[in-house]
């Protein structure tokens, strides 16, 4: 009884500390958020004009780091990969995000039917303000990895984050993923590494606000993401 006691008090304790952290550096990401949000906005644009920035944003990205852009077919070719050496990003047409699989990862696909945790670690830049907006890729949250629940359902993917285990969540105050962290899981594996040469899924992703989250999506402006994927216990 008293081993159980103190278990159940430690796990308490354990769960308050990562709260608290997570509070805390949520806290300093929306500080963040407001200020870049406030040299970004400008309220007397138009939708029109405010979607013209944001594609303005993005091809002065692709320029300024030398991305070679690839069409699907292209990909498609290539045995879906996309090549390093030449920085190749593939235009994912109808969504409009830009991808690179830097790693295609271990174990499995996710397969059709199959509901499973996904683990994430990701750093998430505004192209607008070029600045870090938020990120879990930090020693402070090691122990605390983004914990998404994904379906696969005849290759079309559906996820909402943890609320216990998601800063996107605490920040963002919304457990809905955004469209294009999905769009890699039709190409890369989704596993846990067991040797020292299985490296887990990562990705770099250019995502429009039209795929983005919440805050993307009514401020129109996209983000830049390297994401991780690994298979959750």
């Amino acid at each position: 009884m008293i081993v159980n006691a103190f278990f159940c008090n430690f796990v308490a304790v354990d769960t308050f500390i990562i709260n608290l952290k997570m509070k805390k550096l949520a806290y300093f990401f929306i500080v963040l958020l407001a200020f870049t949000g406030l040299a970004s906005c400008d309220n007397s644009e138009t939708y029109a004009e405010q979607r013209d920035r944001e594609n303005a944003a993005i091809k002065r990205y692709i320029r300024d780091s030398a991305i070679t852009v690839i069409t699907e077919n292209e990909f498609r070719e290539q045995g879906y990969v996309t090549k390093l050496d030449e920085n190749q990003f593939v235009l994912m047409q109808n969504s409009g995000v830009y991808m690179q699989i830097v790693r295609e990862g271990c174990g499995e696909k996710i397969q059709n039917g199959e509901t499973t945790d996904v683990l994430c670690r990701f750093t998430e830049r505004n192209m607008l303000t070029d600045s870090i907006q938020l990120t879990n890729d930090i020693l402070a949250l090691a122990s605390i990895p983004e914990k998404m629940n994904v379906t696969n359902t005849n290759g079309t993917f559906t996820a909402s984050f943890d609320q216990n285990s998601s800063l996107m969540y605490t920040f963002y105050g919304s457990a809905s993923v955004p469209s294009g962290w999905l769009i890699p899981l039709n190409y890369i594996k989704v596993g846990r590494q067991s040797s020292y040469d299985g490296e887990i899924a990562k990705v770099n992703l250019i995502v429009p606000s039209t795929q983005g989250h919440q805050s993307a999506s009514s401020n129109v402006y996209p983000c830049y993401y390297t994401i991780t994927y690994e298979k959750g216990r």
